[in-house]
């Protein structure tokens, strides 16, 4: 852990003892204050990760130290301690930027392991704020961003070849962003002036492949009423991505390969032979290598397309991007509203395996902007595969997420008359619980 400098306000000597010595025995670097005032100038010189601040003190009290706090170091995460405050009191110091509280007396295992929670959270918010920065500077010019090593070494890789006129073939997942890293390694070609045309393998039947991708005359068959160019020659000069290849049948994959071999074709219908001049990118989310050894994909055909071979790792292996995707997408679904994504949902989503990697990432995060009337992006606002938040069995009419959190928390309720243990088995601070039991009317 980094040592984090830590901020703590209190007007009892005895109490800024203990927690001075509880903090420094698990690395952070505290500083104790009981005076408000001398606390806050403290702040203006050096800047603090976190602050603990007492709610009653003199001649300032703990509301108006964050207050104050918050405009000297906006940054900051501060928590209240308070042994007189009402719970009113304390949800009126989350509401004005307080991240939580915590009730006196307190133990050094209590403390500490809020001030640790208090740490993940204050990290990952520093780290979105930093991909911010770099998602605004991305976002309108064709650039990808990653927190990966592998991905690093493959961006730049493809910056690398980007230039040239090698062929490259690009295989992963589906949704793992293949044609949007096509899409990056033609914008950084010379050829960026010049049309990037996609063909969809998959989603053009056998009969009108050939047709759709060399043109054809009219009258060259049943329904061709004119003369239409193909894919190829809308690419001349350009790039063209042929998006799952590996559908591509046998017979089709030898008229390619001729293509690829001489940039030559006719259009179905007619003698005519025709010359561009395109890049070829290509990308399959099927084992090449194994098709190839069954027979389903010429071997020649393959070697045609890969002059450079490239594997996009799968979401579930890249975990640390999820932050960043999530604040990309965010930026791409509510440019106008700003959306706020507390850690636990960021914790939930790191959490899940992603078998529809960074699409099904890109549609969760789009379905939940669209539900956070408030924003704010909460974990029942996640389908129901990500967020399980209970351990209560579906009948046949599945009852809603909200219903399912209710009843959860009303049996936890019924087990603990400690809200401190029933926050604690929840897996949520003792201020989500009582928002909870707020918005449920428990």
């Amino acid at each position: 852990m980094d040592r984090s400098k830590v901020l703590v306000v209190d007007d009892e000597i005895n109490i800024l003892k203990v927690i001075e010595l509880s903090l420094s025995s698990q690395n952070f670097l505290p500083e104790i204050f009981s005076s408000p005032v001398e606390a806050l100038k403290r702040a203006q010189e050096i800047y603090f990760d976190i602050a603990f601040v007492d709610l009653k003190m003199e001649p300032i009290d703990g509301l108006q130290v964050l207050s104050q706090l918050k405009n000297i170091s906006p940054d900051t995460t501060v928590v209240l301690m308070t042994a007189h405050g009402s719970i009113e009191t304390a949800v009126e110091a989350i509401k004005g930027g307080a991240y939580d509280y915590i009730t006196k007396p307190f133990t050094h295992k209590e403390f500490i392991h809020l001030a640790e929670k208090v740490f993940e959270h204050h990290t990952l918010l520093k780290e979105i704020k930093g991909l911010r920065a770099q998602i605004e500077e991305s976002f309108d010019s064709g650039e990808i961003i990653s927190n990966n090593f592998q991905m690093r070494e493959i961006l730049k890789l493809s910056k690398d070849i980007a230039d040239s006129d090698i062929s490259v073939l690009i295989e992963g997942e589906s949704g793992t962003g293949k044609e949007i890293l096509a899409r990056f390694i033609h914008q950084n070609s010379k050829r960026n002036s010049n049309a990037f045309i996609t063909v969809n393998c998959a989603a053009i039947p056998e009969s009108l492949f050939e047709s759709e991708v060399f043109g054809h005359i009219k009258g060259s068959y049943t329904g061709a009423t004119k003369d239409r160019i193909g894919r190829f020659e809308m690419a001349d000069q350009g790039s063209v991505f042929l998006d799952e290849v590996g559908e591509v049948s046998k017979p089709m994959q030898v008229k390619l390969l001729r293509f690829l071999q001489s940039m030559e074709f006719e259009r179905v219908g007619e003698s005519i032979t025709r010359k561009v001049n395109v890049r070829i990118i290509a990308a399959t989310n099927r084992n090449i290598d194994e098709d190839i050894k069954n027979g389903d994909f010429r071997e020649d055909f393959y070697y045609r397309l890969s002059g450079i071979r490239i594997k996009l790792p799968p979401l579930r292996e890249r975990k640390e991007d999820i932050p960043l995707l999530v604040e990309y997408f965010i930026k791409k679904y509510s440019s106008e509203t700003e959306i706020i994504v507390p850690a636990e949902v960021i914790k939930i989503l790191s959490e899940y395996s992603w078998p529809g990697n960074i699409r099904e990432l890109e549609n969760v995060i789009n379905r939940a902007i669209v539900l956070a009337k408030d924003r704010l992006i909460k974990p029942e606002y996640l389908p129901a595969e990500i967020y399980r938040g209970n351990n209560i069995e579906l009948s046949s009419a599945p009852p809603s997420l909200n219903e399912i959190e209710k009843n959860y928390i009303i049996e936890i309720l019924k087990k603990y008359d400690n809200p401190k243990d029933a926050a604690r088995i929840l897996g949520i601070s003792l201020t989500t619980l009582w928002r909870k039991r707020k918005e449920y009317k428990i």
